[in-house]
């Protein structure tokens, strides 16, 4: 099974825990960290996150979540047939788990990932782009495919 994955950047980390907790008929997130909150709903089946990570308010990025190698192979596929950058991750820490994954971009500049999650982590990771200067608590592990948009 695919899951639709959003992921969300916020000001304020409680508001918005309380915002979506509400608007998900009162589900508490799956995971909560002092930084992170993710939700793994299945009405609507989507696992939806939101994170106080340094980087600007409003939708980091969008993803699709596999269950199984087989269904990541597939979305690997769909993304190399889009014809656009794509940079492959095996074993990487981001938002508390463990996963493989993929990014790419759409012709909007919008970073697209698919990931298979193999174990939670009790860390939240760190940048994909391990040449930047800023420490791993200040920039999300997502900030590398961000950074694909603009060619770096």
């Amino acid at each position: 099974m695919k899951r639709m994955h959003v992921h969300v950047a916020v000001e304020d980390l409680e508001a918005s825990t309380r915002f979506y907790t509400a608007m998900f008929g009162g589900i508490e997130p799956t995971v909560s960290r002092q930084d992170y909150r993710k939700w793994e709903l299945v009405d609507p089946t989507v696992n939806f996150a939101i994170s106080q990570r340094g980087v600007k308010p409003g939708v980091d990025h969008l993803g699709i979540q596999v269950e199984t190698d087989a269904e990541l192979a597939e979305m690997r596929e769909r993304f190399a047939r889009a014809e656009l950058p794509v940079a492959n991750q095996t074993t990487t820490t981001c938002c508390y788990a463990k996963s493989d994954k993929t990014w790419t971009v759409d012709p909007q500049g919008v970073a697209w990932e698919t990931f298979r999650t193999l174990e939670q982590t009790p860390v939240y990771g760190e940048s994909r782009d391990r040449t930047r200067e800023a420490s791993s608590s200040q920039v999300a592990c997502c900030a590398g495919a961000i950074n694909m948009r603009s060619g770096a």
